[in-house]
């Protein structure tokens, strides 16, 4: 499907005025300084960005940029943001990894909705310190560990979900580059050592198995597609996917989200497989509330929203995930197009693991 800048909708699911209600709802929890932050008040860069992607996507962008502003004042000298900030204050002060980098993949959206080449520039240095810092974290066999302590250290192993996320920041972070005329070849390389380790080195990663994100995160990031992506849902698809409600969370609770639900949708969709991407993403909208904003999930044997709250950032995939599929705006293939790359991510050959520089 193919748009040119209109407001998403899906025929038969939602509205082009429902998309509109449901980033209102995310403009409504925004703080007066731009950030955006979960049901219980703290921010984090990762959903903060993501809940910026869904207001320009339905054409708030006053409040989008108010959210990018909040994102530079915030973000540290190394690069890096606290991992929790409550009311303009750090009170979990460490920087992850994944939250750095998902910087890159709103401004790169940013910049494809809007065009604006003056608001990509001023936001650069932002983004390239950010992958900076997120390079400075990848270990000789490519993976990225999680964080970086407030005192400098970085953390013992990786994680699966957030090195996926990752290399979609590095890919956009690359492309923004080359835009803007600033290549960034070791981001380049950073994202190649990285998307093989997703690929082909399960042992690099601590073992989350039991969360549906590390079951669809390396489709929906890009390193792995084509017929592995397809075999990689296939294996979990029963374990996770609960027909007419959603999907789960964890596989051993009976708790479907509607986030996961959103972001499965779209890794559907980015294999091509939009018969299944339409199911997920009609099946989840019985978490949508009158408001148009979308409970977080539903516990399905005690029939209870669980948590008992609507969080911005399930409705910003929300927002994404009907972008995706109608083709709506110039960014709705940004996780379709997130694994393009010269270098096949899973040819150790081509990615050269075995002789990967070691960073500190």
């Amino acid at each position: 499907m193919t748009g040119g800048g209109t407001i998403p909708s899906v025929p038969g699911v939602i509205t082009a005025e429902q998309v509109v209600a449901t980033a209102r709802s995310i403009a409504a929890v925004q703080e007066p300084d731009g950030g955006v932050p979960w049901p219980d008040g703290h921010v984090d860069a990762w959903n903060h960005v993501e809940c910026l992607m869904a207001l320009t996507t339905a054409g708030l962008t006053g409040p989008a940029r108010r959210g990018y502003a909040w994102l530079a004042s915030h973000q540290r000298d190394d690069g890096s943001w606290p991992m929790k900030i409550v009311r303009g204050r750090a009170t979990e002060a460490n920087g992850e990894s994944n939250h750095a980098a998902y910087a890159a993949v709103g401004v790169w959206h940013e910049l494809l909705v809007t065009g604006d080449e003056t608001f990509a520039r001023s936001m650069w240095p932002v983004v390239r310190r950010a992958l900076d810092f997120v390079v400075g974290l990848q270990t000789a066999r490519g993976e990225i560990v999680w964080e970086r302590s407030a005192a400098g250290l970085a953390a013992q192993y990786a994680l699966l979900t957030g090195c996926a996320s990752i290399y979609q920041g590095l890919r956009c972070g690359v492309l923004l580059g080359e835009h803007l005329g600033e290549p960034q070849p070791d981001w380049e390389l950073a994202a190649d050592l990285l998307g093989h380790a997703l690929a082909a080195h399960p042992e690099a990663f601590a073992d989350k198995s039991r969360f549906s994100m590390d079951w669809y995160y390396p489709v929906l990031g890009g390193a792995v597609r084509g017929p592995a992506g397809a075999d990689r849902l296939a294996r979990e698809w029963d374990t996770f996917v609960v027909p007419g409600l959603g999907i789960r969370c964890v596989s051993d609770q009976p708790w479907v989200t509607g986030a996961e639900s959103c972001e499965l949708v779209m890794a559907l969709d980015a294999l091509g497989d939009t018969a299944r991407a339409l199911a997920v993403y009609q099946d989840m909208q019985h978490l949508r509330h009158e408001d148009g904003s979308y409970w977080t999930g539903w516990q399905f044997v005690n029939r209870k929203w669980f948590p008992h709250e609507q969080s911005a950032y399930t409705a910003a995939a929300v927002v994404l995930a009907a972008d995706a599929l109608s083709g709506a705006t110039p960014a709705s293939g940004l996780f379709r197009d997130a694994g393009r790359s010269t270098v096949p991510a899973s040819d150790p050959a081509a990615c050269g693991c075995s002789t990967a520089p070691t960073r500190t």
